[in-house]
């Protein structure tokens, strides 16, 4: 029998728990749980890093997010920035890691807007967190067969913003524009997830050099974190650097 890893993220720890139980009931699925983004990410790396790779997240939309008078957002940590990772930056950021993981955003209403987004930052489904067993456990086996779930009530509004978050394609490649060729070369490392050590003995620069570069990047790019700099950069078309096979060259005169 082949089984199922799947990784639940949440906060609410009962909700948490409860599915995860849930979901352990059934004989082809390994679950487990993590309370915050960077518990995700680092049960993520440990998994991959022993060979265990999970084939399924489960991803809380609300994670970490200021919601009105709730839950503060979870200051993380992820390569060398810093800031709340909410749900849908944590697709984000396993998408580019992690490619073979699937996603799927567990919700408590619908919102067209931002299971476009998830949509967009590598999601494969869009739930809500009051859906029976059974229907998620058909969105979990339908998007390892790399189907999309949505709700169909969604489908009409998650298309109209789809259309027009292809308007906004042409923002984000102006401002990619914008940046210096070093600068460009130094965001293609940060979509291929490298952080500020590795892209200074990739391209042969301080890790001074490298952070004030990030810092630039970011500041050009009107965001606050490295995740909404990858975003972007997916949105107008920026693929990661080649780490099977580029030759870098020492490039001191450009830094």
């Amino acid at each position: 029998m082949v089984r199922i890893r799947v990784l639940v993220v949440d906060d609410h720890r009962i909700f948490a728990e409860s599915l995860a139980a849930a979901l352990a009931a059934e004989p082809d699925v390994d679950v487990f749980a993590a309370g915050s983004g960077p518990a995700a990410l680092r049960c993520l790396e440990r998994a991959a890093a022993e060979g265990r790779r999970y084939d399924v997240l489960l991803v809380d939309a609300d994670l970490g997010r200021i919601l009105p008078g709730g839950r503060a957002a979870i200051p993380v940590q992820l390569g060398d920035a810093e800031g709340p990772v909410d749900g849908i930056s944590l697709v984000a950021g396993v998408r580019t890691a992690q490619p073979g993981v699937r996603s799927v955003v567990l919700a408590e209403k619908d919102e067209p807007r931002r299971a476009a987004l998830a949509l967009q930052a590598g999601a494969s489904g869009w739930v809500a967190k009051d859906c029976s067993l059974s229907r998620l456990l058909t969105v979990i086996r339908g998007v390892l067969r790399d189907e999309t779930h949505l709700p169909p009530a969604l489908l009409t509004g998650v298309l109209k913003e789809l259309t027009a978050a292809r308007k906004h394609r042409s923002e984000s490649e102006r401002l990619v524009e914008s940046l210096t060729p070093r600068e460009r070369e130094v965001l293609r490392c940060m979509v291929a997830g490298l952080g500020r050590k590795a892209v200074a003995e990739r391209l042969f620069l301080s890790p001074h050099t490298v952070r004030t570069h990030m810092q630039n990047v970011l500041g050009k790019l009107g965001v606050h974190s490295t995740l909404a700099a990858v975003a972007l950069a997916r949105r107008a078309g920026v693929g990661p650097v080649d780490l099977a096979g580029d030759v870098v060259e020492r490039g001191g005169q450009l830094a």
